[in-house]
């Protein structure tokens, strides 16, 4: 990570440290190094639902029409949308206004290239070196000043994508949706309906305000209210920008990534899909899941947190997929980034399939005691309060304690001013205490404040 990029793009405040003269140096940075070959590159750009957008893709457009390039606009789509489209309508790069999870005030920038990866940390590096010591500009003008267009058919496009991903038929299957105020708002519904499922969707009427709030992956109490209510076969919450997936099984409990990959691990495993019978986590993924993968004769790789590390290992061995804790699923055969609709597509072939239901599918995966503590701490601080002495000497002493039965992992977020405290063992009661003095080392060394 760079000083701009973090795991997952630029992410910021808007208007505040995710300024305009920021964005117009992001769009002239960004157009000329990816696509320095190009005469006039071509860049698409797709955004959420925040209130911020506009304004962002205003600046953002400038700078790269700026220095002769012209920009696609797609309109509100899923960033998956926008890494599967730049390759099919034949772009330069791509660039996804969002800023993921995160409330309305924050937004961000997420680059893919022409071929719909998300960038290499030596081109992010480049990227960030032009915009601080400044951009080569070329200074076109007439013909020669780049535009903005607009694309008619993305949406339509990337849902096409999607229902070729679906070998079975949802006829008489009721789902609930959680949208997020977000970018699936206006396609996750009509995709599945196309299925055949009986669909009963919320959290779909965007108003620039309420994209995550109190809603989406990240706080899927009320779906599982609302499957029980409907007495639903599933439910799924997307994300802002749908790119990661968190399910709700028929009898209201949470199926997070971990479980969601197992299931199709195993699915794969069984199918002869897996590639060298491995599959690509994070170090954040569940005990639980490692072991019965073990079990089942399947590896599993660790990275680093962050869809693009599960990504670069994937390639770089050449294996089938893998995910996140979280709900990023990468399918490294039909996609180049996680995909929060693809992912529920790929579920509901394996349930339909096996003709079982979901609770019984994800209780083949069983799920050790984990407790995360987030500790809001000044970005400018996360690095001396990773490092404090206190907090390794205390986080030492707990991994002593829980033995080979658990482990402790204190990191800094890659996206918000946060230190992150995860615990897993097999005592929660012991893992909630261990975690709260961890936190407070952090809250009294450091001004930290407990997230949520």
């Amino acid at each position: 990570m760079g000083e701009l990029f973090g795991t997952d793009g630029v992410r910021g405040i808007a208007n505040a440290d995710l300024s305009l003269e920021l964005a117009m140096r992001m769009g002239q940075a960004g157009a000329f190094a990816l696509a320095s070959e190009v005469h006039s590159p071509r860049i698409l750009i797709g955004t959420d639902t925040r209130k911020s957008a506009d304004m962002l893709f205003g600046a953002l457009s400038a700078g790269i029409c700026s220095i002769g390039g012209d920009v696609v606009y797609l309109g509100v789509v899923p960033t998956p949308a926008l890494a599967y489209l730049v390759r099919l309508y034949e772009a330069d790069a791509a660039v996804m206004i969002s800023a993921s999870h995160n409330l309305m005030e924050y937004n961000g920038f997420k680059w893919f290239d022409k071929s719909g990866y998300k960038l290499s940390d030596s081109l992010e590096a480049q990227i960030e070196a032009l915009i601080r010591d400044g951009c080569p500009k070329p200074r076109p003008t007439g013909g020669l000043v780049g535009r903005v267009t607009r694309a008619k058919r993305a949406a339509l496009d990337y849902t096409d994508f999607l229902l070729k991903a679906a070998d079975c038929s949802l006829l008489g299957m009721r789902l609930v949706l959680d949208c997020a105020n977000g970018a699936a708002s206006d396609i996750a519904k009509e995709v599945f309906i196309k299925l055949g499922a009986t669909v009963f969707s919320f959290s779909d009427e965007p108003d620039g305000y309420n994209i995550n709030d109190q809603c989406g992956s990240t706080h899927p109490e009320r779906l599982r209210q609302l499957v029980s209510e409907t007495c639903a076969d599933i439910g799924f919450a997307f994300d802002g920008d749908a790119d990661r997936l968190i399910a709700v099984d028929e009898r209201g409990r949470i199926v997070d990534g971990d479980r969601i990959i197992g299931i199709l691990a195993l699915d794969y495993k069984k199918r002869g899909l897996l590639k060298d019978d491995t599959l690509v986590i994070t170090v954040m993924s569940n005990l639980g899941l490692k072991l019965k993968l073990n079990e089942a004769g399947i590896k599993t790789e660790e990275t680093a947190v962050g869809d693009r590390y599960v990504l670069e290992r994937i390639l770089e061995k050449g294996y089938s997929f893998g995910g996140e804790q979280s709900g990023h699923i990468i399918f490294a055969n039909e996609h180049t980034t996680g995909d929060g609709m693809l992912s529920a597509i790929k579920l509901l072939n394996v349930i339909t399939h096996s003709g079982r239901r979901f609770s019984e599918l994800a209780d083949e995966i069983p799920i050790c005691p984990q407790v995360l503590v987030n500790v809001i701490v000044d970005e400018q601080a996360k690095d001396a309060a990773l490092n404090d002495k206190d907090l390794k000497e205390a986080a030492c002493g707990a991994e002593a304690a829980l033995g080979k039965s658990g482990r402790v992992l204190i990191r800094k977020s890659g996206t918000e001013p946060l230190i992150r405290i995860m615990l897993e063992g097999m005592d929660e009661n012991d893992l909630r205490a261990r975690a709260g003095a961890l936190a407070h080392i952090l809250i009294t060394n450091h001004n930290g404040r407990l997230k949520g």
